[in-house]
């Protein structure tokens, strides 16, 4: 077996990737890269080998990747900073003599800077641009948006009856950070992925239409949709004491929905999990409790 090594596997994806891979191959197959050790002791205990790394370090990059054959390639969250550290990070693959690269990418409709959510993009297509031509083998995960971001932009939905979000009629395929997890191990312990790029979604996208009926079906209360303008719903978060920041991150990606920017359905999950994904009914039940 090939020796592979995660990225980010401290996070909530690469987690998942980690614990899908040790049920198929040996612990001692698999390294994760992370800035603080201590915070992999679980994944240590189960005979992880464990190497410090930081993408913003070269050289510790290259050190970490010595003997890996296949690289699990999580995007930083770094957004400002991620060019320079994804591009450390391929070309210390390349230095380190590693044959194949997975990169976990994102869905998208539009490449030319006019979508809300460019400033996620950008790194993200120099990162493609980059492995396409860096020599190296690569396999590209497209991820939808995760189902886990829905309760973050609707807020406590259930006690106010209202999904307020700028997303128009917008629709979205997302998809389970579980399930993308499972996706990403079964590309690196499989074969015949080499310079694919896979559209990671569930097989139906929905609107915020969709989900406050489903919520609505599911609770027994009435949830309706209402979708301002990005400004009024800046304001109004702005009023309710929200930061800038999630303002700007919540308004972009509702606004890239309106857009329809993630808006691409798909099998490669399911036909990579060998089952269906977790759906939106099922997603939605087990984080709400209903």
């Amino acid at each position: 077996m090939s020796h592979i090594l995660v990225t980010g596997a401290t996070g909530g994806l690469g987690q998942a990737v980690v614990e899908n891979l040790l049920k198929t191959i040996s612990s001692s197959d698999i390294s994760v890269l992370v800035r603080d050790p201590a915070k992999a002791a679980n994944l240590q205990a189960q005979g992880v080998t464990i190497r410090q790394g930081d993408y913003n370090d070269y050289a510790s990059l290259v050190k970490a990747f010595a003997g890996v054959e296949k690289l699990f390639l999580v995007s930083g969250n770094d957004i400002p900073n991620r060019v320079p550290q994804h591009t450390n990070a391929i070309n210390a693959a390349k230095e380190a003599g590693v044959q194949h690269v997975v990169y976990t990418s994102f869905q998208r409709k539009t490449e030319d800077g006019s979508s809300a959510a460019a400033f996620v993009a950008e790194a993200h297509l120099a990162t493609e641009k980059l492995l396409q031509e860096s020599g190296l083998t690569y396999t590209i995960l497209r991820n939808a948006l995760y189902f886990e971001v829905l309760p973050l932009f609707m807020g406590p939905v259930l006690q106010t009856g209202t999904i307020y979000l700028p997303a128009g009629e917008g629709r979205s395929a997302y998809a389970s950070r579980a399930d993308l997890g499972a996706a990403g191990a079964a590309v690196l312990a499989g074969q015949g992925h080499a310079h694919k790029s896979y559209d990671l979604a569930t097989a139906q996208s929905y609107s915020f239409h969709d989900v406050a009926r489903l919520l609505s079906e599911l609770s027994g209360q009435e949830i309706r949709y209402v979708s301002p303008t990005a400004e009024e719903f800046g304001t109004a978060l702005a009023g309710a004491g929200v930061p800038a920041e999630a303002i700007h991150m919540t308004t972009g990606f509702s606004v890239a929905i309106g857009q329809g920017e993630f808006d691409f359905p798909s099998t490669d999950l399911e036909k990579l999990l060998g089952h269906a994904p977790l759906s939106l009914r099922e997603f939605l039940k087990e984080a709400y409790k209903l």
